[in-house]
């Protein structure tokens, strides 16, 4: 085995009055692709800034190959004194080289001379990674690097990272992002590392495979008293497996949908507006908006009924705060109508936290200092209530000034689900969240009793929690579809593929005879392929239950890796399968 180019040994740090984390040894080879995983408060981010140099650790060896150039792209960029984006790039002595810099920020769609003050989240976040990846690191560190990026963006960074010959660690909570990238997974978990060389897609099953032998082991001892000072990581492995279940609700939820969905992914309900199962909340009749020149929405129709989850996705700029706007009757269209029923009582969670005040402690925030909280109509006590939300006892006094966002994120979300409502607006609510509070955000979602309107760039997300998908390219087209994010994708992608094939199709002299069938090599693809289709899903839940066994990883970990590259590979081969059949799908509708 190659020596790693960074390591640490025996790393601890102090923090306040005891030990942040201890004993760490973590190496780093030179195209490993690291996924750093732990909840909010873990450390990672302090963990990423021990492995740039940035913070001094009290105990632990660091060693690095000479020459050896480490990059550390923040959650916030430091941008004070830069009075440009382009200042704030070429700063410092180790500034990138400036073509290096605007090559990439070309790519990234960010004008690099913008005022560095007035720039928005998201820019601030391409500029931090035009200079993170220009300046030619050997191993990259990203703390979050997909939060406020476009889905767009992200996909690039994905590309980037693909081709990247050098080593990478990230934190995110983007699952798609880190399955498509990752190999290793570093675990953060109550102040000691894990290693496991399996990308963030094993993760699942290899905790719960430590879960396991942890709750063995305690049962050994007979302390299971022990054992409960992780109600948490026991939740969170509960609440995995409840998941499992709501994922087949939702799946029946866009059944539903399908059958009440036009032809096209019109989105017309065809069931009568007064059926008590699809009472109508919002419905939009042939809306368009524009502003000048520029159509954001054309010719919108849909009906968005009780327990819709409606996700909506877009470039930045394409339109997705005017949709939202739209339907939620903030502002009017130009032409045609929006209603919303005259019964609706909406919540709004917007992506800056903008209602929490940071001087009231978290029991102000949530129950106005008291005891108790009505939750939908049921009074729970305040410590209850809160531990569903992740919180332990000791941080109802706790100020929010003191929170971390992903903490901050979380009381929000306690404190307005609590209140009756039935319209929930989400915009980007998976920012600063880690995986677990992910998992109980979808679980929340997918027991309101109302409508949800989701705003996110987060793919995996949306695909475990909306029922449809709403898709803006900025020309005022709007494209919907039933299901989630891949839903969507896959569908783009044929109107991608078929555009292509009509812009090759070159002029002739002479009128060919018009194709009334399929050729045969199509024809037959087209018989064939939903029968491989079911035997790739056979093939992938039977793995998978194979991978479910808690004892395989430490019984036979070359197995284990076999399974999930099987699993991997078998995903793929479907996901191009199902692309080809609907491509002749189209096409055999067009000839018949």
């Amino acid at each position: 085995m190659a020596a790693p180019v960074l390591s640490y040994e025996k790393l601890g740090l102090i923090q306040g009055s005891g030990w942040l984390f201890r004993e760490l040894d973590i190496h780093i080879g030179a195209r490993d692709r690291l996924a750093l995983i732990g909840r909010n408060g873990a450390g990672k981010t302090t963990l990423l800034k021990l492995i740039a140099g940035q913070v001094d650790a009290d105990e632990g060896r660091r060693t690095i190959q000479p020459g050896t150039r480490v990059v550390m792209l923040e959650q916030e960029p430091r941008m004070a004194g830069c009075v440009t984006l382009m200042d704030y790039v070429l700063s410092g002595d180790d500034a990138p080289a400036r073509h290096e810099a605007e090559a990439i920020a070309d790519q990234l769609g960010i004008d690099l001379t913008r005022e560095a003050a007035t720039a928005s989240g998201g820019e601030r976040r391409r500029a931090a990674i035009a200079r993170a990846l220009a300046m030619d690191p050997d191993v990259l560190l990203l703390d979050e690097p997909t939060n406020h990026l476009d889905i767009h963006a992200i996909e690039w960074l994905e590309e980037w990272l693909t081709r990247y010959r050098g080593a990478f660690v990230v934190i995110s909570h983007d699952r798609t992002f880190l399955t498509r990238l990752t190999r290793q997974t570093l675990w953060l978990d109550r102040g000691a590392m894990r290693r496991a060389e399996v990308g963030f897609g094993g993760f699942e099953a290899w905790t719960d495979q430590v879960y396991a032998e942890e709750q063995r082991a305690a049962e050994k001892l007979d302390a299971r008293l022990k054992l409960e000072e992780h109600w948490l990581q026991r939740g969170v492995t509960g609440r995995r497996r409840r998941n499992q279940g709501r994922l087949t609700k939702l799946l029946e939820m866009r059944a539903e949908r399908a059958a009440m969905t036009g032809p096209q992914g019109a989105a017309n309900l065809t069931t009568a507006a007064d059926d008590s199962k699809t009472k109508v909340v919002i419905d939009a009749k042939g809306a368009s908006k524009a502003y000048g020149d520029r159509t954001i929405i054309r010719d919108l129709t849909l009906r968005i009924t009780r327990k819709d989850r409606i996700g909506i996705v877009g470039k930045n700029g394409a339109g997705k705060s005017t949709l939202l706007k739209l339907l939620t009757g903030e502002i009017e269209p130009d032409s045609g109508t929006v209603t919303q029923a005259r019964t609706i009582d909406p919540v709004i969670i917007d992506q800056q936290r903008s209602r929490m005040q940071p001087d009231k402690t978290v029991r102000e925030v949530v129950a106005d200092g008291g005891e108790w909280v009505d939750v939908l109509g049921v009074r729970k006590h305040i410590h209850g209530y809160l531990k569903e939300f992740l919180f332990a006892p000791e941080m109802v006094e706790a100020k929010v000034g003191t929170l971390s966002g992903g903490e901050r994120s979380r009381l929000l979300l306690a404190r307005e689900f609590a209140r009756p409502s039935n319209l929930m607006v989400l915009d980007e609510p998976t920012n600063d969240l880690d995986l677990e509070t992910l998992d109980l955000l979808q679980e929340v979602i997918a027991d309101y009793d109302g409508t949800v309107l989701i705003v996110s760039h987060d793919r995996d997300f949306l695909d475990r929690t909306v029922t449809m998908t709403i898709g803006l390219d900025g020309s005022g087209t709007v494209d919907m579809v039933v299901g989630g994010y891949a839903d969507w994708e896959a569908k783009r992608k044929v109107r991608t593929e078929a555009k292509k094939v009509t812009a090759k199709a070159a002029p002739v002299a002479e009128t060919p005879k018009a194709r009334t069938k399929l050729s045969y090599k199509d024809q037959r693809d087209y018989d064939l392929l939903p029968k491989r289709i079911e035997e790739l899903d056979a093939s992938i839940a039977r793995d998978e239950a194979a991978l479910a066994d808690p004892d395989l990883y430490a019984k036979n970990p070359k197995k284990f890796d076999t399974l999930m590259a099987a699993i991997a590979k078998a995903r793929d081969e479907k996901d191009a399968a199902e692309l080809r059949w609907l491509e002749l799908a189209e096409m055999a509708e067009g000839l018949g």
